[in-house]
């Protein structure tokens, strides 16, 4: 295998380092929060907490808090990243590169990834597959009764925000954030955005599921979580479909693309960014959607390109 990371130079000349600088839940957790783990991190802190989500069936789950420095004098922003298939809230803390950590330090920008689905329930078939169940909570609200923990919709859009906001009204300005993710969480993003524009200045993905609805990992996830009686209900959680309507506010979009992504380019094309762009020109919806000549699926793609997007979500927080 062959992969492509910074064209070859090891550069990294973002703007903002050269200038250094749903129905809602109800969540009452303030006493049920506990830290799991706690790293500094250059001048600022990785904090992981457990807590039980009542979205996700009183089940407890994790998420992880990078605070930048900037977060221990006044109130930042916040950039939401969610992952994706076998992932967990980790994956990206761990291996997203350095880059991510100086540029959300030296611009103040907090950043929050959950988990990416509900974990040890043992519901019969949850660990048969590795892109259903567990690892694969594809950031919807499950209707079939088996799956009624898997609300990760409900968990990312209103509970977690509003619990961020009870415990940490000092450190975290929520009335800034913004959105992004990679594969699965690439159309957890593009989707949650989509419906929730007036909650979020922008939006990004890499390599994004972005026609679930028409490929085979989708199909396999609506069917399961949302049944087959009603396919119309699965538009929903599509973002190709919904920009197909879609009447809100046009925040910034974001789209990298590897060409030699496998599930780009390999026998089943299980991500679509072509109808995706289609879908965004017939709306008349401004979106940056890039092909990344020789990049792969991998947290390599994502490690070059992560000062991009977050330059991206930077600039419509207001920061550079």
């Amino acid at each position: 295998m062959q992969l492509s990371q910074f064209g070859g130079k090891l550069l990294r000349t973002p703007s903002v380092l050269n200038k250094r600088a749903c129905t809602p839940s109800k969540v009452t957790m303030a006493s049920a929060l506990q830290p799991a783990s706690k790293n500094r991190q250059f001048g600022g802190w990785n904090m992981r907490y457990k807590v039980k989500s009542t979205s996700l069936d009183n089940t407890e789950t994790v998420f992880t808090v990078y605070f930048p420095p900037a977060a221990e004098k006044q109130k930042v922003p916040v950039i939401y990243y969610l992952s994706g298939l076998t992932c967990t809230d980790e994956n990206f803390i761990g291996k997203a590169g350095e880059g991510q950590w100086l540029l959300l330090g030296e611009v103040g920008v907090a950043l929050v990834a959950p988990d990416t689905s509900p974990r040890g329930l043992n519901v019969p078939g949850e660990s048969d597959s590795w892109d259903f169940g567990v690892g694969a909570g594809f950031y919807l609200n499950a209707t079939e009764p088996k799956w009624k923990a898997w609300r990760m919709y409900d968990w990312v859009v209103t509970e977690l925000p509003e619990l961020l906001a009870a415990q940490f009204s000092d450190k975290l300005d929520l009335s800034r954030s913004s959105i992004m993710g990679h594969s699965m969480g690439g159309h957890g993003a593009m989707t949650i955005a989509l419906k929730n524009p007036t909650k979020f200045k922008s939006v990004s993905a890499f390599s994004p599921i972005c026609n679930p609805t028409q490929v085979p990992w989708g199909i396999k996830a609506f069917t399961g979580y949302l049944g087959d009686k009603d396919k119309e209900a699965w538009k929903q959680y599509d973002s190709t479909e919904l920009m197909k309507g879609y009447k809100g506010p046009h925040l910034p979009l974001l789209v990298d693309q590897g060409s030699a992504d496998s599930f780009y380019s390999g026998a089943v094309n299980q991500l679509q960014p072509a109808a995706l762009e289609e879908a965004c020109k017939a709306a008349g919806y401004p979106a940056t959607i890039r092909m990344q000549d020789g990049y792969d699926h991998s947290y390599y793609f994502i490690s070059t390109f992560v000062d991009d997007h977050l330059n991206h979500h930077a600039k419509a927080l207001g920061l550079n």
